[in-house]
């Protein structure tokens, strides 16, 4: 009897050897097909539409595999991504789920932890959905394809960092972020910006937001956080 996982292929991408052998011997033992890379790079020339889900590791020489999930993200490629890294910091695990990452595993892992996640990821992505290039928290729409912010249906001009910054808090609406993972996350390599240019931005970024402006609340010692609600007293 063919089962599920017979017709799944996954792409592992790991420039460690050893870890792409043991990844392949196991997800295979569970019935999946597996491709191997050795890089970002090799990777990418081997990816199509037959797999459908890549397991992707964060540190390699050259391109990083965050930089070649955003390249896929950027393609409108949405196959999941499950993130394998030596790195623990909460910051590169914000960053990996900000591009578009389903899923975070921290090395040295467990197999049966890899297996579980992969299993779970594919459960949860097994048909894929649409693009979405619209996020939307009441009368605020961000567009993610035109770069584009509505207020109340009226187009509202921001600078690429502040669409970045809304960009992020939206899509961990709810979370606290520090001035550190806004600046991680939504700075470009700029050289050396202050802590204290992200309070400009946010200012100036709520002003924008009109009547909506509350929806970004400030917590000392936590940082920002995008918060709305129906009942929201300026709403």
């Amino acid at each position: 009897m063919e089962t599920q996982a017979s017709n799944t292929h996954i792409l592992i991408v790991d420039d460690e050897p050893d870890i792409r052998e043991i990844l392949q011997f196991n997800l295979e033992n569970e019935g999946y097909h597996t491709d191997m890379a050795a890089s970002a790079e090799e990777a990418l020339s081997l990816l199509s539409p037959r797999h459908r889900l890549i397991l992707l590791d964060v540190m390699m020489s050259k391109m990083s595999g965050f930089k070649m999930a955003d390249m896929i993200r950027k393609d409108g490629n949405q196959i999941p991504i499950i993130f394998l890294t030596a790195r623990k910091a909460e910051n590169d695990m914000l960053t990996g789920f900000s591009i578009g990452g389903d899923d975070y595993i921290s090395k040295p892992f467990s197999i049966k932890e890899v297996i579980a996640r992969v299993k779970s990821v594919l459960k949860r992505g097994g048909t894929h959905k649409p693009v979405q290039h619209v996020l939307q928290a009441g009368g605020i729409a961000l567009n993610t394809r035109t770069k584009t912010l509505l207020v109340d249906n009226c187009t509202v001009e921001i600078t690429r960092t502040e669409y970045n910054i809304l960009l992020l808090m939206l899509k961990h609406e709810g979370e606290f972020l520090t001035r550190t993972d806004i600046l991680d996350n939504a700075w470009s390599n700029e050289g050396i910006v202050l802590e204290r240019t992200v309070d400009v931005h946010i200012t100036r970024l709520r002003k924008k937001l009109g009547r909506y402006s509350d929806c970004i609340v400030t917590r000392t010692g936590h940082g920002y956080m995008f918060s709305h609600s129906e009942n929201h007293p300026h709403i």
